[in-house]
């Protein structure tokens, strides 16, 4: 008869249980990070260390999950070092105050240096042992004297880092155009390009306080339906293009990505919605762009009649008719016709040399 009595549950030994997952919060409204908590009780809202490429760091834990995310990677979860102690929590409010205060004490410099810097945040690590100013800045900033008031002032290594409007808005957390705290500030670990084009295919009005966010930046929502949006258009012909299909040549005028209809127009003004089943039983599996048959020559020629602008007649530029050689003869004209208008010639004026008005003078003074 064999045991049903296993090593693993073995009487008398206690329950070997598989590591916890515990999601853990390093600042208020920020994200939550994964790691195992290996042999420690821990609950939500315990505070614990943890070791990060930063140092020692305290954080709060917002839950504990048995399993691991299906998006993360089993090898990138670390393990936490300790639950914190009452001191621990002593310190990091103590942290915590130190930092308000460095972060007024460092705008103070920046503002009597004149420096064009907008300070964000500070960070401070649980032991003490480094000080990290967060900052925004349009342009390279030189900075080596506000790091020497710094250092003089804190005694302990600084760090000033720049960042960009995007990850100003992630530390510190605002509210999008949806209502809720914004994407970046809540799961966004890696900032995806954003570009206007995914606007146009998303058939959105451009308007700039429509499409960005609070960072002044494109809204990074609009990465999330792009996928969508470019496999639906792979399905549907060409915009603007005429198609042949067996109900005639039809226009392709628009398309509808929620109902999966695009909308046509015919020669006759005709316009219909169809699915792009339907397309696909009147335009066939290839799709054979319209191609309008060429003109006759006759009528071509008539066409090119009709399209060219009526010009009018250029007069001769010295017309000759019976009037003017009635004229000429010294004949009136024909009653009825208006008369022409004669021009007055002006007689040239005899120009006088110098020499003859030298010797009119001498005559008249003789």
């Amino acid at each position: 008869m064999q045991s049903d009595i296993s090593p693993e549950n073995t009487p008398g030994q206690p329950e070997i249980r598989p590591a916890r997952i515990v999601g853990l919060r390093f600042r208020d409204n920020g994200q939550v990070y994964f790691f195992s908590a290996g042999s420690h009780e821990v609950r939500p809202g315990d505070y614990v260390l943890v070791k990060s490429d930063q140092g020692t760091c305290m954080a709060k834990v917002e839950l504990v999950r048995d399993e691991i995310p299906p998006e993360l990677n089993p090898a990138d979860i670390k393990p936490i070092l300790r639950p914190a102690t009452p001191e621990d929590v002593t310190r990091h409010a103590e942290n915590t105050d130190m930092g308000r205060q460095a972060l007024r004490y460092c705008r103070q410099c920046i503002s009597e240096r004149g420096l064009d810097m907008k300070l964000v945040d500070v960070e401070i690590y649980h032991d003490r042992s480094k000080l990290v100013f967060y900052f925004t800045a349009p342009n390279r900033i030189d900075f080596r004297d506000l790091v020497k008031d710094l250092v003089k002032n804190y005694r302990t290594r600084i760090e000033l880092r720049q960042i960009g409007v995007r990850h100003e808005t992630q530390m510190i957390g605002a509210v999008g155009n949806c209502g809720q705290m914004c994407c970046c500030a809540r799961f966004i670990r890696k900032f995806q390009p954003v570009t206007i084009k995914m606007a146009k295919e998303q058939n959105l009005f451009l308007n700039p306080t429509k499409i960005s966010g609070m960072c002044g930046r494109l809204l990074c929502c609009l990465a999330y339906e792009q996928s969508t949006y470019e496999d639906f258009q792979r399905k549907c012909p060409k915009f603007g293009k005429k198609y042949q299909t067996s109900q005639g040549p039809v226009k392709i005028l628009r398309s509808n990505i929620f109902r999966e209809t695009i909308s046509v127009i015919s020669e006759e003004g005709e316009e219909k919605e169809l699915t792009l089943e339907d397309w696909g039983r009147i335009a066939g599996e290839r799709w054979v762009q319209h191609v309008p048959a060429p003109l006759a020559p006759a009528q071509s020629q008539t066409q090119a009649r009709e399209e060219a602008p009526a010009q009018a007649p250029q007069a001769p530029e010295h017309p000759a008719g019976p009037a003017k050689e009635a004229q000429a003869q010294g004949e009136s004209p024909e009653p009825g016709k208006a008369k022409s208008k004669r021009r007055r010639k002006r007689k040239a004026k005899p120009r006088r040399h110098p020499g003859q008005a030298a010797a009119g003078q001498e005559s008249s003074g003789e």
